[in-house]
């Protein structure tokens, strides 16, 4: 085990991106889990936070196992292995359109209030609790380099090499703690690994404190 939970995985990386302290970066967390990461470091390094909505591709047999991603745009990343995977067009087709009324769903519900916050001309530090097949951080990456950020910013606790090579080419930087020969699952890597429900997702968005470490679990 490398974390005892997210709270400590996010106090180690935002010591890693101490140097954007001060540039009021925009931190997008992929939900659910990595909003527990976003707020620290939103928190520590004086910026903001918020969410890119995208959504893995399930694997027909496997739910855990990603074969693209989509974001909330209707964009879609396809993986090589998409097809021997088990996923013919037609499935492809309508897990697209299931993943992104869920993203819909989510976003009536995290921020039904206010639109988006402007990531043009900023520094924006997109974050995950770790990267698996990196597809969802695909899509997330993509998300917001429409949104024409001053710099991308890939920002990890742990991740699988192959992962990191396929984002690598997408961010401006990529930030990782630690990038195991054998990766195995990101849950691994943490001795606690619990869900985020949406209530507590929810909060953290609209939390405000900084300074202070974030419970609630």
């Amino acid at each position: 085990m490398l974390f005892s939970d997210r709270l400590d995985a996010a106090e180690q990386l935002s010591q890693a991106l101490q140097n954007w302290k001060g540039h009021r970066p925009l931190v997008l967390a992929i939900p659910r889990g990595a909003l527990e990461i976003g707020r620290v470091l939103a928190d520590r390094l004086d910026g903001e936070l918020d969410v890119v909505l995208v959504r893995k591709l399930r694997a027909p047999t496997s739910p855990e196992f990603a074969i693209g991603s989509i974001d909330e745009s209707g964009w879609v990343y396809m993986a090589p292995h998409a097809h021997a995977a088990g996923a013919d067009e037609h499935y492809i087709k309508e897990e697209k359109r299931f993943q992104l009324e869920l993203i819909k769903d989510r976003r009536k519900r995290y921020t039904p209030d206010r639109p988006l916050i402007d990531a043009a001309g900023r520094i924006a530090i997109v974050v995950d609790d770790g990267l698996a097949t990196g597809a969802t951080m695909v899509a997330a990456l993509h998300a917001i380099r429409t949104r024409k950020p001053a710099r991308l910013i890939c920002a990890v606790p742990v991740a699988s090499r192959d992962s990191l090579e396929l984002v690598r080419p997408l961010a401006n930087e990529v930030v990782c703690l630690h990038a195991p020969r054998d990766f195995g699952s990101v849950g691994r890597f943490y001795q606690s690994f619990e869900q985020v429900e949406d209530e507590q997702a929810i909060r953290l968005l609209n939390e405000s404190g900084r300074g202070t470490a974030v419970g609630g679990r």
